[in-house]
């Protein structure tokens, strides 16, 4: 059994699935926390607040249904999952697409789900970067998207490559997407392609037939469900593998043995699992890493603490300080960081180098604070490599020096910030610089601020350079490729669409500003007044020209003249309708609009024009649960209705209205019942100060995902050749 951390991507934290409170206590996946080192935020528009790890998982019981293991967890919101030919579980879990463009966005991915594995989702952003050696990295990287179905073609009549392919669905950009596993030690690599593409697909789950054909269905949000079948006209062929195939993968399939027998030990104490796991922490295989480490962790820490705190190889001697830091008591400390002297970072490789800011970082998390003379040891040799070459490796030294207060660090950081190459490492240093509290001249503090100031003016389409830094804030989308990187921008364009800044980008960075203003003295807030202004604010609406009713639409009206969206429409038109009906202060199309509703740049990879339109003019009809209101009757007999954007274990936060400030604060000792609306929060009547043709110019304008280029906005014989 496998369940999302978020189920449906439901965005109020009680509807987050939780472990059972009967797993078994032999559960293989039990050392976790949330194990990051400065404050986190949580998501601003109210996504998963509260939730804490394991996050999604998976679980195994027995025959009878009494025994739930917990055997693996991290993943952001996994729908499905299969086994390989070789027994072995694979599953695609999901992006948080609201983080576009933040530091901790992490694509859609196939995880191969080995027992003991943590993926490392965390909420809001707290999400662990796939580098962190306590977490297993994605067998591959697919990109945007949302996961529904995935099964291996072992039961197709397709050739044998395609046979052996995992066979991944993305409901949001409507792609089939053949995952082909390559074997490698005790895990996978894998390159992917689109098998399948439509528009709209919304494809939900498939099977394979007795008939060796795949067999798919579409649907999900209140649509039109289809069943459809994928065939082979050819005759499968044998494969008749080289001689190096088949000693690749003979060397392979005893890898995995290998990680089967260091993962027989979780979950017990075994005298032997120390012996037999101790060689294997010095594999180049990290998959063999990170389950010998697993398998000794479950055994008794005096064991094993004085073999990790003396051991020389490299290698094994970071795994096993990383289970130390994880596992030993406050004690262990002092002699795990004087252990990590033994390998001194110029004699280490890139990743060996993160692995060792990680056990730092990790014996701060969870064996506290070191004390002032260790602290000081610890900024002397930190500060040293700080500022590095690599970013990641600044990403982590900024985190340590910050928690440490080292002198210096905000002018180093800053220095960083200017040189920052791409919107997402300039937001980790804006995100990070927020938790220090002095140090600061009253000049740097006005360079941070800027920052928010012209980042503000930069989205509404200008290019901007903070006075006095040499970097882009922003730039327009033809020069997208100057800010994000190259991946993240070939993610988007196999999905068929442009970058956009995820919904909640703005928000955090409203929030960040925020928080960095309210450490502010009181002497420095007069100074900094004209520098703290919230720049994120939505900018008061202005209808392009004043409009009257025209007539109360309807379903019957309109949906006879559908096809006439395809071509011929009028751009400014559909555009004008998009503002004046209202759709930009809550959709974001693109990277223009508002974020308090769904995302409409790929709505017609979704949605056909019938269900769009019908969500205008019927928005109550289908109302999704990620942005359903809620109705929350109190004892008093008062009731409040509007959106969860925040949930305690003793209170409650309700948004009256999507686009209102105000915030109503209901303690749960308080509420006697709390019930879904059935009233979208998107009002009805939008379009009755429309003409027909401006509402089909409107569709046009969605469908088109706003570029004027696009065929519906193509002439009539233009579009025929």
């Amino acid at each position: 059994m496998i369940s999302s951390g978020i189920p449906t991507r439901r965005a109020k934290a009680s509807d987050l699935s939780k472990v059972p409170a009967s797993i078994s206590a032999d559960s293989l996946h039990k050392n976790y926390q949330e194990d990051f080192l400065l404050p986190r935020q949580w998501d601003p528009r109210g996504h998963a607040v509260g939730i804490l790890a394991p996050g999604g998982y998976v679980v195994r019981g027995d025959s009878n249904g009494k025994k739930w293991q917990l055997m693996l967890a991290g993943f952001r919101n996994a729908y499905d999952f299969d086994f390989n030919k070789d027994g072995e579980l694979f599953t695609f879990d999901s992006d948080m697409e609201w983080d576009w463009g933040l530091p901790w966005y992490r694509p859609t991915r196939i995880n191969h789900c080995v027992r003991g594995a943590d993926f490392g989702w965390r909420s809001g952003t707290a999400v662990w970067p796939e580098y962190y050696p306590d977490s297993l990295p994605a067998t591959v990287n697919i990109g945007i998207g949302s996961p529904t179905g995935v099964k291996f073609g072992t039961k197709s009549n397709f050739p044998a490559k395609y046979q052996r392919a995992l066979y991944a669905f993305d409901w949001s950009y409507g792609r089939i997407v053949a995952v082909h596993l390559h074997p490698a030690g005790a895990s996978y690599t894998a390159d992917c392609e689109a098998l399948l593409t439509g528009k709209p697909l919304n494809l939900t789950d498939l099977e394979f037939g007795k008939d060796g054909a795949m067999y798919f269905i579409t649907g999900g949000r209140g649509t039109q469900s289809g069943l459809y079948r994928v065939s082979y006209a050819g005759r499968a062929l044998p494969e008749k593998p080289s001689a190096d195939e088949i000693a690749a993968a003979k060397a392979a399939a005893e890898a995995r043995e290998i990680r089967h027998k260091l993962e027989s030990f979780y979950g017990r104490q075994d005298p032997k699992a120390i012996q037999t796991a101790w060689p294997f922490l010095a594999s180049n295989d990290r998959f063999l890493r990170y389950a010998a480490r697993i398998a000794i962790e479950w055994q008794p820490i005096p064991q094993w603490k004085e073999r990790a705190i003396t051991e020389t190889n490299t290698q094994a001697g970071l795994a096993a300080l990383l289970g130390l830091a994880r596992c030993g008591p406050k004690e262990t400390q002092r002699d795990l960081l004087m252990a990590l002297k033994k390998f001194p970072f110029d004699s280490l490789s890139p990743t060996q180098k993160l692995e060792k800011l990680r056990v730092v970082e990790l014996s701060f998390i969870r064996q506290g604070r070191p004390d002032a003379d260790f602290a000081k040891l610890a900024i002397e040799k930190l500060d040293q490599l700080y500022p590095n070459g690599n970013e990641y490796m600044n990403r982590e030294l900024s985190q340590l020096l910050i928690y440490l207060d080292a002198p210096g660090v905000v002018t180093k950081t800053l220095a960083l910030l200017d040189k920052a190459k791409t919107q997402e490492e300039q937001a980790h240093y804006m995100f990070y610089l927020r938790n220090v509290t002095n140090q600061w001249t009253l000049d740097q503090r006005k360079h941070y601020f800027d920052w928010f100031r012209f980042a503000q003016e930069a989205a509404n389409g200008e290019v901007s350079y903070p006075k006095g830094s040499p970097y882009l804030v922003w730039t327009d989308q033809k020069k997208a490729s100057e800010r994000h990187p190259a991946a993240l921008l070939q993610w988007f364009k196999e999905a068929g669409r442009d970058y956009g800044d995820g919904a909640s980008y703005p928000k955090y960075l409203s929030n960040i500003r925020k928080e960095a203003a309210a450490t502010l003295s009181a002497d420095d807030r007069i100074a900094l007044s004209a520098w703290i202004d919230d720049y994120s604010e939505v900018t008061a609406f202005k209808q392009t020209k004043e409009r009257h009713f025209v007539k109360q639409w309807s379903m019957a009206d309109l949906e006879s003249s559908l096809d006439q969206v395809a071509h011929g429409r009028n751009f400014a038109s559909g555009k004008a309708a998009f503002n004046d009906a209202q759709c930009m202060l809550c959709h974001r199309l693109g990277n223009d609009g508002g974020s308090v509703g769904p995302e409409l740049t790929a709505a017609s990879s979704k949605y056909s024009r019938r269900d769009i339109l019908e969500s205008i003019l019927e928005p109550s009809k289908v109302v999704s649960e990620q942005f359903q209101n809620y109705t929350v009757v109190k004892k008093d007999g008062e009731a409040e209705t509007g959106r969860i954007v925040d949930e305690t274990g003793q209170k409650i936060v309700v948004q009256p209205g999507p686009l209102s400030p105000d915030r109503i604060e209901i303690q749960k000792s308080d509420i006697v019942e709390r019930r879904p609306s059935t009233l979208s929060p998107m009002p009805d009547s939008l379009l009755d100060q429309f003409t027909k043709e401006e509402i089909l110019d409107l569709l046009a304008y969605i469908e088109s995902a706003g570029k004027e280029k696009a065929p519906n906005f193509k002439p009539v014989e233009a579009a025929k050749h």
